[in-house]
């Protein structure tokens, strides 16, 4: 499907953008250090559905966060709601960081939740794709681009890593094995076309 933003890979009614097929991506955590769990405008977006597990693992992964993370869950519950109106993780107060952030003693950031085996948001899992529900039904998945995992895509480039397949793990788990197959399929023939020069 072409549209004024590109080819546009439709599978189902999931709308995924021609750069999730084109751009290069790998997290660099020895670089960033985990630099997107610190910094932001707001929390991880979540999903309503998330969060009763969110609270049930709460006592499992609790105990490798910071006190004034915890001491943010106990003020202000397990989630927040941002400018826009999202649901989103809570942030310590004064600082950009997810309360659910665990910080090793060098000063790296890691999930809490992660950390514990636990099933952290979706949203973080599928970065640096943004998940959009649209009217009507359905979902669009598009690149999000931020100057902190600038590292990210510069290694995914030196290492020919695109964002689809650095993302095989989680897409699949939050859309199956037959979409990603097809994304695949659909990627494939993007890139196909990004080779040749030739217009869908």
């Amino acid at each position: 499907m072409s549209s004024a933003f590109g080819t546009i890979i439709q599978i189902g009614d999931i709308l995924v953008s021609e750069e999730v097929a084109l751009e290069y991506f790998a997290c660099d955590y020895a670089t960033c250090r985990g630099a997107c769990c610190i910094y932001g405008d707001s929390g991880a977006p979540m999903d309503e559905s998330e969060l009763p597990g969110i609270e049930r693992d709460y006592p499992l992964f609790s105990h490798e966060m910071l006190e004034a993370g915890r001491n943010a869950v106990d003020a202000n519950g397990f989630f927040e709601i941002d400018r826009e109106g999202d649901i989103v993780t809570p942030l310590v107060p004064g600082s950009e960081a997810c309360a659910y952030a665990h910080f090793t003693a060098d000063g790296a950031c890691m999930c809490a939740i992660e950390l514990c085996g636990c099933r952290k948001p979706q949203s973080c899992s599928l970065y640096p794709i943004r998940v959009t529900n649209l009217t009507g039904g359905g979902l669009a998945l598009n690149l999000h681009r931020w100057d902190i995992c600038k590292c990210a895509f510069e290694k995914g480039r030196r290492e020919g890593i695109r964002v689809y397949q650095f993302l095989k793990g989680p897409l699949t788990r939050a859309y199956g094995e037959e979409f990603y197959a097809a994304l695949e399929a659909g990627a494939a023939h993007v890139i196909g076309q990004e080779s040749t020069g030739s217009n869908p």
